[in-house]
């Protein structure tokens, strides 16, 4: 919320994003509470993610590294597996202690796309 008030100086859309991340979600036809971030396949999610992962986004351009990202996939090209594992490395620093956001080191890895036939990004080879 702190970075929308950055961004958006009209008090009334944040009431409204307030109101919206607090009303619940519909589950099997019950309203649950929603405890903290936004009810994921909602509306409204996709937009915040991309506002709060910008930063992460201007970060890599700063470093001149190539990312491609849609919503929170995200994929970052590096020239050498080296190089590759050092962005995974600092992608992971950079998300976990300046963004607060926890990688998923399951499905966190280094992939050569030269070596595979086929690498897998949101379900397309």
């Amino acid at each position: 919320m702190k970075l929308l008030r950055k961004q958006i100086q009209d008090k009334r859309i944040i009431d409204l994003i307030k109101k919206y991340l607090k009303s619940g979600v519909m589950e099997n036809g019950v309203r649950r509470a929603t405890e903290e971030g936004a009810p994921q396949c909602g509306p409204l999610s996709p937009l915040l993610a991309n506002v709060y992962l910008n930063e992460f986004d201007q970060e890599m351009e700063s470093r001149g590294v190539r990312v491609i990202r849609y919503v929170d996939d995200i994929v970052v090209l590096a020239k050498s597996k080296r190089a590759a594992m050092r962005l995974l490395g600092s992608s992971r620093t950079y998300l976990e202690q300046k963004l607060k956001l926890q990688m998923n080191t399951r499905k966190s890895k280094v992939v050569s796309v030269v070596a595979q036939k086929h690498v897998k990004f949101l379900g397309f080879a």
